[in-house]
């Protein structure tokens, strides 16, 4: 069944989409969050589309998994750590990150960077295959758009 977040923030300032989930992402990372848009909640069985925002300065943990992700900056101005190189990035430029790839997003503007990110809906943790969003759901608080 098809699923609709209306976006209920404005555009550029205070992003936000109702029904999505959002956390504080802190785990080796600074100034950051991360809003999940579609996923197990939507029952999308191919893919998990997020949000990420880091503030000025800020910056995604330094990692790397055995799945692939696309990222589409939609604010902002920034680097990539990919492999051993530094890339700049900003507002529409569009990332593909190879399975196993070591990358990194750092915030080098003097606003917030922001960026969607597609990675795959399931992963196989400790040779089970579980939902990408389970490892963070008891950690996400979901937007309610204002009743009017």
């Amino acid at each position: 069944m098809a699923v609709i977040h209306r976006f209920v923030g404005k555009w550029n300032e205070d992003m936000k989409w109702d029904g999505a989930r959002t956390r504080v992402y802190s785990e080796h990372a600074t100034g950051a969050t991360e809003t999940w848009l579609i996923g197990k909640r939507e029952q999308a069985e191919n893919f998990a589309m997020r949000y990420y925002e880091l503030e000025p300065g800020g910056h995604s943990r330094e990692e790397d998994h055995p799945y692939d992700h696309g990222v589409m900056f939609v604010r902002g101005t920034g680097e990539v750590l990919l492999g051993d190189e530094v890339v700049p990035v900003k507002q529409g430029d569009v990332i593909y990150i190879a399975p196993d790839e070591r990358h990194q997003i750092r915030n080098t503007g003097e606003d917030v960077l922001g960026w969607v990110c597609v990675i795959p809906a399931r992963r196989v943790k400790q040779d089970q295959v579980v939902w990408a969003e389970e490892a963070v759901e008891d950690q996400l608080t979901e937007t309610r758009a204002a009743q009017e």
